[in-house]
């Protein structure tokens, strides 16, 4: 059930949100319970098989939780952390790896034939969140119904944002219809879903149209112009921006109107003037998590540059593993992290940056590994980064006109979230955001729906 999905639209997010509305008016108390059912039922709509995953899932952390309340031992937690990260590698990575040991001479590589379950990468992040911090003695103890809305609430349990616990536990108590601000959160999140909607449908989708034929063609061995390279490069660029942050305005859009807020996830991350202030912009929840739960770990930067350097270096490679299973994305994350060791080297040598320069160079840098995202193999990748480089025929027929509206969008901004707690309450937003649903709406019925790019992660 995609949120960009008539079943959704017409049919799941009405009956939840009358279901919310009846349990918060008569039954307060049944309020949580409710999104719980309605969030086990949103995610079991995908494939209902991976339900006793994620119910195994959230029962066995809570019960271990519970445990190390009474019991304070702290293997009870070490236990828990590499039980939720061995079930993802063996869902998630196990191909992988025997792919790896299948290039040894001699080694066996057995291959195991397991479907990647929906959000389990998200929903085995949340759990590590807190379990760490209730090591640390920094997180509370929760009932088994708010740990279970915190790992599968709805608009949030397939692609994120990561939420830290402290950011949505105390908003499970509030009565969100009783705020005196709870017609303008209504609103505000009415907007927010719009605005999320048209990222994905209006603007990411068709970039789709120009960047999957290319990369299609690397993947088959046939060469790709540097006209049709750099299409799809710029392609992808903007359609992983705009899928990827309207999924998050879509996800802060609906938890608004069940009254409750998540945290931004973008903050317009071409804009960046260096690679460190791109990872401060894109996926910024993730970002976080790295930097909290891996990079602070493995060192950061309290032991030294040899050190942090490590850190670094082992924190986006190990970033680029987390979102997929190949070599080409540990690839990518190497890539990222090799930049962010030569700004720290060139922030430490004190060499200075004109801001103009430093926007380019990100942007070209960003976009160029990109490829290595979006490609299916490093040959494929090898082809288009030919292309790029003028390595290939020129080609002819660039689409600049359908590219330039996103890259404007994307670059310039504001973000989705500033726009629409800036813009006023007034009749004719409303009027204009109604008659862009029903755009949206018209254009999901002529069209086949993509779904999320970061499902797969």
């Amino acid at each position: 059930m995609l949120f960009n999905s008539f079943a959704f639209l017409l049919a799941f997010l009405p009956l939840a949100l009358g279901l919310h509305w009846l349990a918060e008016r008569f039954a307060p108390r049944w309020r949580l319970p409710v999104l719980v059912v309605l969030s086990f039922a949103f995610y079991g709509y995908w494939d209902w098989r991976f339900l006793p995953l994620l119910a195994f899932s959230i029962g066995l952390n809570w019960l271990i939780a519970e445990a190390f309340q009474k019991t304070k031992a702290g293997g009870l937690i070490t236990l828990a952390i590499v039980l939720n990260l061995a079930v993802l590698a063996l869902f998630k990575y196990f191909n992988f790896f025997a792919d790896l040991a299948g290039l040894i001479p001699g080694l066996p590589a057995p291959k195991l034939d397991l479907a990647l379950p929906l959000g389990i990468s998200f929903f085995t992040f949340h759990h590590v969140m807190y379990l760490t911090d209730l090591r640390r003695g920094e997180a509370p103890r929760y009932d088994l119904v708010r740990y279970a809305l915190y790992i599968a609430f709805f608009p949030q349990v397939l692609a994120g944002p990561l939420v830290r616990w402290r950011e949505i536990m105390h908003q499970f108590d509030e009565r969100p219809y009783l705020r005196s601000d709870a017609a303008e959160r209504i609103g505000r999140g009415l907007l927010l879903l719009t605005a999320g909607l048209t990222k994905k449908v209006l603007l990411g989708d068709p970039l789709a149209e120009y960047a999957n034929p290319v990369f299609a063609a690397a993947a088959a061995g046939k060469i790709v112009t540097m006209a049709e390279a750099w299409q799809g490069t710029l392609a992808f660029t903007f359609q992983i921006y705009f899928d990827f942050s309207g999924y998050t305005d879509m996800a802060l859009g609906l938890a608004l109107l069940f009254g409750i807020v998540l945290p931004q996830n973008f903050d317009v991350p071409y804009r960046s003037r260096s690679i460190q202030d791109f990872w401060r912009r894109w996926h910024m929840t993730l970002s976080r998590f790295l930097r909290d739960y891996l990079y602070i770990w493995l060192g950061g930067s309290r032991h030294g540059l040899p050190t942090q350097v490590w850190a670094l270096f082992a924190t986006m490679a190990l970033g680029g593993l987390w979102h997929g299973a190949g070599l080409t994305y540990v690839a990518w994350g190497i890539a990222h992290g090799l930049a962010l060791i030569a700004a720290l080297l060139w922030r430490r040598a004190g060499l200075p940056m004109p801001a103009p320069l430093g926007w380019a160079l990100t942007f070209l840098f960003v976009t160029l590994c990109w490829v290595l995202f979006r490609a299916s193999s490093f040959e494929a990748a090898v082809t288009i980064y030919k292309g790029l480089l003028g390595l290939a025929p020129v080609g002819t027929g660039f689409k600049w006109r359908a590219l330039l509206p996103a890259a404007a969008f994307a670059i310039i901004g504001p973000t989705a979230w500033a726009l629409v707690h800036k813009l006023p309450p007034a009749r004719w937003l409303a009027a204009l955001a109604a008659i862009l649903f029903v755009i949206i709406l018209l254009k999901i019925g002529d069209d086949a729906n993509y779904e999320f790019i970061y499902f797969q992660f």
